[in-house]
């Protein structure tokens, strides 16, 4: 039986608190969370694994892996390159929050905004 942890609708509100006013912001339910968008592209995430999922271009991610609660994303097994994952407990305050969410939201913003479908 598998078992799927709901996502953290707390750091979802606290999120959404620093963000929601951004030109191009969006919300879609997936991976069994929460992706917060930025024109389309996917921004920051909260996950049923619990913590964020962040979006970062592949040159920042050594560098950021250096940070406390930051590893690797996999998915399916693979480490799937530009993308993290920061522990809940590392993200405990608005402090430490906000700069993991405003680098991720400058990096999809960056990207040129998606075709609406």
């Amino acid at each position: 039986m598998i078992v799927t942890m709901a996502y953290d609708e707390d750091l979802a509100n606290r999120i959404r608190e620093l963000i929601a006013s951004e030109d191009g912001y969006s919300e879609q339910k997936m991976f069994g969370g929460i992706g917060f968008m930025i024109d389309g592209h996917m921004a920051v995430g909260v996950s049923g694994e619990g913590g964020l999922m962040i979006h970062c271009s592949k040159e920042e991610t050594e560098a950021l892996l250096a940070k406390p609660g930051a590893r690797p994303f996999e998915m399916r097994g693979r480490e799937m390159k530009g993308w993290l994952r920061v522990d809940a407990e590392s993200v405990g305050t608005k402090r430490a929050l906000e700069p993991w969410v405003m680098q991720s939201v400058a990096f999809a913003r960056a990207l040129p905004p998606k075709e609406k479908k």
